[in-house]
């Protein structure tokens, strides 16, 4: 290794793991000592991926304030160092960090909101892919249909929350005083894509959060509405799975459309 890629490991090093190594190359200056110096090196480092946690969950910042925040994404970045180049999937891990680590464990509605916007974010990243239209159904013959397997849009993804995080995200998100944090006796099931350019979520009865599980692992029609007939009236159960299929249709949530064996 040549002297340049050492201290250029040392460098990164003292930045990333607070190895002091690197000091040994620095020269104290005329008014501050080397460790002062290099300490802004570090503090910045820190600094710049605190502020992309601020970016990437705008709202949970707004819920906790500036002094909260920045001491809890501080003690994220002690604990997660960055392993990507790409300061966009820093905080990937931030919704667990909350979830398992004193104090904030203790307010679950913080990891809930963390994963909510999470979840929003990658939505608005995820792939482009075509979407199924009511129109490509037609093509369908009726006795297929028990048949018919639905792939999801890219952009698609399931969320549970043990709290009343959403109620919270929206009203932050339309500048209302936001209720109090509040655990669910029954989790909300959120639906989370990306429609158009807009990254959004609904909250699915837990009816339709099955059938859309089930129909996400390729469980075909047929046998998603003989598991619907188990929630409810059996006689309607088809019906009602084919009210479910239109409104993915119409949100744009599925991909693909084809008849399974």
């Amino acid at each position: 290794m040549s002297d340049f890629a050492r201290q250029q490991a040392d460098f990164q090093r003292g930045i990333l793991d607070g190895d002091d190594t690197v000091l040994a190359e620095i020269l104290d200056g005329p008014r501050e000592k080397r460790d002062v110096l290099f300490g802004v090196y570090r503090h910045a480092y820190g600094s710049r991926l605190v502020e992309a946690m601020r970016n990437d969950h705008e709202l949970l910042h707004l819920y906790i304030g500036d002094e909260m925040f920045d001491e809890m994404a501080h003690a994220y970045v002690r604990a997660c160092p960055s392993t990507h180049s790409n300061l966009r999937w820093f905080s990937q891990g931030l919704p667990e960090f909350l979830r398992s680590t004193a104090p904030y464990a203790d307010h679950a509605v913080l990891s809930d909101l963390a994963a909510l916007e999470k979840a929003l974010n990658d939505a608005f990243d995820a792939a482009d892919g075509k979407t199924v239209d009511l129109t490509d159904m037609a093509g369908f013959a009726p006795e297929v249909w028990s048949g018919l397997r639905f792939e999801p849009h890219p952009s698609a993804s399931r969320l549970d929350l043990a709290t009343n995080a959403a109620a919270i995200w929206l009203a932050l998100k339309n500048d209302e005083t936001p209720p109090d944090a509040a655990g669910l006796e029954q989790p909300a099931r959120l639906l989370i894509w990306r429609q158009d350019v807009t990254p959004m979520f609904r909250e699915l009865p837990p009816e339709e959060a099955m059938m859309w599980d089930e129909a996400a692992n390729g469980i075909p029609f047929g046998v998603l509405c003989e598991m619907l007939a188990t929630y409810d009236d059996p006689d309607s159960a088809a019906g009602r799975g084919a009210g479910y299929l239109h409104g993915w249709i119409t949100a744009g949530l599925l991909t693909t459309v084809s008849v399974g064996s």
